[in-house]
């Protein structure tokens, strides 16, 4: 009897495919579920490990600049008011206000300086909307999918034990494929969660370093169009 249900256990297909295949339609829609959304979760990992890149060379490009000894209004002139480098952002939004607040006869509006702080806090923010475009699906999969995984494994289980009942019969050929295509689940589950978790924090860590950079900039800025006002 034993070498009878080996051999019939060995016929049974335990790969991924014939796993899916024989799993009911609960855990089947549990699985690409779970497949749809660590597809999602790396389409969103590399775009932001491009982003990312993209905006620290840029901000490089612009500190280059921006510290070379041009003037400040040949520079922006150079950019005009809607560059494309997220830091030239930054600076266009303070310049911008700054030309703003000069009168026809060449004097300053009052308050200024707050106007072109808030100019460029407006366009910090912005910056980190789009920057952090997306993590939050991240976040979200890497928190949930476990537990879809374990709902898929808990019917797939659940069904197995109603398949024992109703065929009465324990041995490993009706045992085994269930137990396998439930498992199946909760791999799945882990598969989606793990790279989530683990490029969540690593691209929230760049994102608020990116950020970091934009605010000390724009507070060197400051600085710098403060002297010119108190001059």
């Amino acid at each position: 009897m034993e070498a009878e249900t080996l051999a019939l256990a060995q016929e049974i297909d335990f790969s991924m495919w014939g796993l899916f295949g024989r799993a009911t339609l609960t855990v089947k829609l549990v699985m690409l579920a779970l497949i749809i959304a660590s597809v999602w979760s790396w389409g969103i990992i590399f775009d932001k490990l491009v982003s990312y890149r993209r905006a620290r060379r840029e901000a490089d490009r612009f500190d280059r600049d921006f510290w070379s000894g041009e003037p400040l209004d040949e520079l922006y002139d150079q950019l005009g008011p809607t560059p494309d480098g997220r830091a030239a952002k930054v600076f266009a939004a303070g310049m911008t206000e700054w030309r703003r607040s000069h009168r026809e006869d060449g004097g300053l509006i009052a308050n200024a300086q707050s106007r072109i702080d808030r100019s460029m806090d407006v366009a910090i923010q912005k910056e980190a909307e789009a920057l952090q475009k997306g993590l939050p699906v991240l976040a979200t999969v890497g928190s949930t999918a476990p537990f879809v995984g374990l709902f898929g494994t808990v019917f797939g289980i659940m069904n197995s034990f109603i398949e024992i009942a109703q065929q009465q019969n324990t041995s490993l050929v009706v045992v085994a494929p269930g137990i396998a295509e439930a498992l199946l689940a909760t791999g799945l589950g882990l598969l989606a969660a793990i790279p989530a978790v683990v490029f969540y924090n690593k691209l929230s860590a760049d994102s608020d370093r990116i950020l970091g950079g934009y605010e000390a900039f724009a507070d060197e800025f400051s600085t710098i169009l403060s002297r010119q006002l108190d001059s």
